[in-house]
């Protein structure tokens, strides 16, 4: 692949990588072509590897020999090459890990087809900061379960800042964004999950002297007011991390990856 060196920072082909500190502008403009952007040479190998077709790249020309193999990989599509200082004028940031790529985004599966054959999945309600999102995918994905379901209000996996924090797990964890939110609980009923609701309630049993069931879907809630009445509700049990010294909860990707542990299967 013939390499595409730049130095223009208004380069109209890097249009995919301008600005990607301003969530506004790089979420309208990723829904927008259906892409995403992967940081670094450890997450865009983990991207390429898991199927995502690639749009284009962007590095420093000292990355070109590192990433060579996965470039070769990613076919008949540009990469351009451009001293550090230019890539951060376009990007608005220093891209410390040296490289990005710019992948296609694909369909989102079903909830049914995502819950099939799955023995245990976190479900997140209204998690709108990217960092709690990439940590819970990342612990889901370290403590062995299978799958993740999203709210429609979710911030958004394919975010730069989420894969990054999850090192990739976006990718490897399935998961989907449940369109028809209120239904959400029926349809894991009816696929056999016992739902579990985490929330610091006066009224949940200790997490540590559940029974552990063979299905359990795990209930975590936005950071600020947790889960909404109709999960609590539709839970089969709510249950809490016991606190001490004075603390009232945990951080809702900390206690995510708190209860992975402690119902992994």
């Amino acid at each position: 692949m013939p390499f595409e060196h730049i130095d223009d920072a208004a380069d109209p082909r890097l249009a995919d990588y301008v600005s990607l500190r301003d969530v506004q502008l790089r979420t309208s403009l990723e829904a927008e072509h259906g892409l995403f952007l992967a940081e670094g040479e450890k997450v865009i190998r983990r991207a390429v590897e898991a199927g995502y077709a690639v749009r284009s790249f962007l590095m420093a020309p000292r990355w070109a020999q590192a990433l060579g193999d996965v470039i070769e990989r990613a076919g008949d599509v540009p990469c351009f090459l451009a001293p550090e200082p230019l890539v951060e004028d376009v990007t608005g940031f220093h891209v410390h890990r040296g490289a990005l790529a710019s992948l296609h985004r694909r369909p989102l599966p079903s909830i049914e087809a995502v819950v099939e054959n799955t023995r245990r999945v976190v479900v997140m309600e209204d998690l709108v900061d990217h960092t709690n999102v990439g940590a819970v995918f990342r612990g889901a994905a370290a403590l062995g379960w299978d799958a993740v379901l999203l709210s429609p209000r979710c911030a958004d996996p394919l975010y730069r800042r989420a894969i990054k924090v999850s090192m990739g797990t976006v990718f490897s964890v399935p998961y989907t964004r449940v369109e028809n939110w209120y239904d959400g609980p029926t349809v894991l009923h009816d696929a056999g999950f016992e739902v579990m609701a985490l929330t610091p309630g006066d009224d949940a049993m200790d997490i540590g002297a559940v029974a552990v069931a063979d299905r359990i879907a795990l209930l975590v809630g936005t950071e600020g007011e947790g889960l909404t009445q109709r999960w609590m509700r539709a839970a089969d049990r709510r249950v809490a991390i016991p606190m001490s010294g004075g603390v009232d909860s945990l951080n809702v990707a900390a206690a995510a990856a708190v209860a992975c542990y402690v119902l992994r299967p």
